[in-house]
């Protein structure tokens, strides 16, 4: 259990967005390791539907993949009474202290996103200010709930920076208000590879879906796309990022979804050729999701009891959040009742 200094367990905060499906490597950077955080921290998961809108969203998608990615939250083992799960739409302190933390930004912070820049580029007919924005609601979801550590996968790195960044401004300019929060950085399948292209981060938008498990894929899906996955020269399974950049992907997939050491799965495929190997991390892929797809499409028939946890969910979250939106407005000089 992982303890602050006044004896609580720390807070631990994280969102995923709720647009189109998960990738496995969403669920290895990130919902995979949610169940297993819940134990040691004050866990608060958000479903970041406010992020999500910075891209055209089709309305009635957007309500389904929300509902969806609720019971993949469920069905992947959170637990809504360990910890807090709620939707970001429904806690209006988050834009409230977004506001805010503007005036604690700097444009040419923003434009040197790296995101945005990538964003732009992708959606260059709908440049708009959210995009760039993107990073101070990122940091006002963290710091209203005063959190002490951020799981954060390797390409978000600067999004923490950015956040820590604003919070010390804020905290200089008035008073300590805001805790600085640390990354919890995942040390094996931080990074998941499009299948096809391993130097590339496998992602949702990815022009050709065969190099992109997603995990709504069913058994034959995933199957095949382990089996077209590009490898390296040379015969030996080995971890080595720099010179078999395919292998490595592939045994970073298949130690997370086995639970079984990078060096423990080097040793099981000693001598084996590349098609065997990929269809045995196929087949653990599919061997994990299949029970999870199963059980989040039981809890989508209950919508009733979704739509509990996330009342449920939104009333702890804002009890929360509002206290710290309290401090920061009193700071700034905004008269209150």
């Amino acid at each position: 259990m992982e303890i602050a200094s006044e004896g609580r367990k720390k807070i631990l905060y994280s969102a995923v967005q709720p647009t189109n499906n998960l990738t496995i490597g969403n669920y290895i950077g990130a919902v995979n390791n949610f169940a297993a955080l819940q134990n040691d921290y004050d866990c608060i998961y958000a479903i970041a539907n406010m992020h999500a809108i910075t891209v055209r969203q089709e309305p009635a998608a957007l309500r389904r993949n929300t509902l969806a990615l609720l019971a993949f939250y469920i069905a992947c083992g959170i637990d809504p009474e360990k910890c807090t799960l709620y939707l970001q739409s429904h806690v209006s302190a988050h834009a409230e202290l977004a506001w805010v933390l503007n005036t604690f930004t700097y444009v040419g912070e923003m434009e040197r996103m790296t995101q945005f820049k990538d964003k732009s580029a992708k959606h260059a007919d709908n440049i708009n200010m959210g995009l760039m924005d993107y990073p101070v609601l990122m940091a006002a979801d963290i710091l209203l709930y005063q959190t002490d550590v951020v799981p954060v996968g390797v390409d978000q790195r600067q999004h923490l920076e950015i956040t820590r960044d604003i919070a010390a401004r804020f905290n200089n300019a008035y008073s300590p208000t805001f805790t600085l929060p640390e990354g919890l950085y995942v040390k094996v399948g931080a990074k998941i590879n499009d299948l096809l292209d391993p130097l590339k981060k496998m992602s949702k938008s990815s022009e050709n879906p065969n190099g992109v498990v997603f995990v709504n894929d069913d058994r034959d899906a995933i199957i095949k796309k382990f089996k077209r996955a590009v490898t390296d020269s040379g015969a030996e399974i080995k971890y080595d990022p720099a010179a078999k950049p395919g292998v490595s992907n592939l045994l970073s997939i298949y130690s997370v979804f086995t639970g079984k050491s990078v060096e423990e799965c080097e040793n099981e495929f000693s001598g084996c050729g590349y098609g065997q190997f990929k269809l045995a991390v196929g087949e653990a892929v599919a061997d994990k999701l299949i029970p999870i797809q199963t059980e989040q499409a039981r809890l989508l028939a209950d919508k009733q009891y979704l739509d509990d946890v996330l009342k449920t969910g939104a009333e702890r979250a804002a009890a929360r959040a509002n206290k710290t939106l309290a401090k920061v407005y009193k700071k700034i000089g905004f008269y209150r009742f």
